[in-house]
């Protein structure tokens, strides 16, 4: 309705601007019927030096009668009239025809007056639906909840990335252990057979003299160093089953005399976790919580953020935003009275702290001689404790011990009765 009225207005302003200008004239009426039709005479300045000119016109039957030719008061046979003459244009000098029934004066006015009410209507009307599509917009609760969003989702990602940490060197260390004791094992325990050894021989001066060259190899590298097919598939199948017997026997040693680099990033990620203390666990998991609710409120809640995009949503879309508002509110008040935030902040803060890589983990070290109990029991805690307590290894093959049983009995002799399997 707006934009049909300013159309009108603006047509409206194109015909008063198009339509030429006019000047208004005296006319002598030389004849005039009753019914106000009547033949005029006029002078044109624009034309031949300015000639008289005459042309039949509408006359205003209901004037004086004094003005009228049969009782003139100009003392003639002539009576008077006023019209317009153009004064620009193809018909300058002619007079505007009063008997031609459009008149764009009057077309451009009835449409600025229709052009103005539907302008209004609309404009009364628009605010009114908007004010009523707006109601419910709050982009300060919803940057308020973005933030809170962000904070806990922070800290959730910085926990997790902590306790990758660990695993990642875990995984380290017992690799470098199993991969230390198959470069122990020379490639003629492999075979049972003496009538490999020349094979044996062969391979061992092409390079591969362990258990772990021969699985670093692989059959078609063997079979490149010399190495018929099958008694290389066999020796690959013998270093396998061997490296799994040691995985599932190995006691990875953390000891306090042998600390190497893997040992000690392993030590120093574990000491970023226990500084952080036993509830950056809990407020991780709390944000992680709270992340997943404010993410699907604030997906809902988009519409409120903003006063145009709520005037694209639709009906549907404007009272799930006003529900999702409510609820990021309550989250809020929720977060602000358990202090999340400052919370947040803080195990974020104690999460990121850069190992000391200056006295090459001395302090995670002492601190691990100080509670080693502890680093264990953290330790059970991050690298999947119900698969390592299950007895199963990655690779399906079943395990004599723990993972954490085995690290453990290496430390019993340091600290008796104080490690407790975790």
């Amino acid at each position: 309705m707006l934009t049909l009225g300013v159309v009108l207005f603006g047509w409206s302003a194109y015909l008063y601007e198009s339509y030429p200008d006019t000047e208004q004239i005296s006319l002598t009426v030389i004849s005039e019927k009753p019914d106000g039709r009547c033949t005029v005479r006029w002078q044109d300045p624009y034309h031949d030096g300015g000639r008289r000119r005459e042309t039949a016109y509408q006359c205003d039957p209901d004037r004086s009668a004094l003005l009228k030719p049969t009782h003139s008061i100009l003392g003639t046979d002539n009576g008077w009239e006023s019209g317009f003459m153009f004064t620009e244009g193809r018909h300058k000098g002619d007079l505007e025809p009063s008997l031609d029934e459009t008149d764009p004066y009057g077309l451009s006015d009835a449409l600025v007056l229709i052009g103005l009410a539907l302008i209004a209507t609309g404009l009364i009307g628009g605010n009114i639906r908007a004010s009523i599509r707006l109601a419910g917009v709050r982009p300060k609760t919803v940057a308020r909840a973005r933030k809170l969003y962000e904070a806990a989702d922070q800290v959730a990602r910085d926990y997790a990335q902590a306790c990758d940490a660990v695993r990642v060197t875990w995984n380290a260390l017992h690799r470098e252990q199993i991969d230390t004791k198959l470069s122990a094992v020379p490639v003629a325990r492999l075979f049972k057979k003496a009538s490999v050894g020349r094979a044996m021989q062969e391979v061992e001066a092409a390079g591969a003299r362990t258990a772990r060259d021969v699985l670093d190899a692989g059959v078609r590298g063997l079979e490149h160093m010399g190495m018929d097919r099958n008694l290389a598939e066999h020796a690959h199948a013998a270093a396998r089953r061997l490296a799994d017997d040691i995985e599932a026997t190995l006691s990875v040693r953390v000891g306090p005399a042998d600390l190497g680099p893997h040992s000690v990033a392993l030590l120093v990620a574990l000491q970023v976790l226990l500084e952080a203390g036993a509830e950056a666990r809990q407020t991780a998991r709390t944000g992680e919580e709270l992340a997943g609710e404010l993410e699907r409120a604030l997906a809902e809640a988009e519409p409120a953020s903003g006063y145009l995009s709520m005037l694209r949503a639709g009906r549907e879309q404007r009272e799930s935003a006003r529900s999702a508002v409510t609820e990021l509110r309550s989250l809020i008040a929720i977060a602000e009275q358990d202090e999340l935030p400052a919370r947040f902040a803080q195990t974020s803060v104690d999460l990121l702290r850069a190992p000391d890589d200056q006295h090459l983990g001395l302090s995670a070290r002492a601190d691990f001689e100080r509670r080693t109990s502890q680093y264990y029991g953290l330790l059970s805690q991050v690298v999947d404790p119900e698969d390592a307590l299950a007895g199963h290894s990655p690779n399906g093959t079943t395990r004599g011990t723990t993972v954490f049983g085995r690290l453990i009995e290496i430390f019993d002799h340091r600290a008796p009765g104080v490690i407790q399997p975790p």
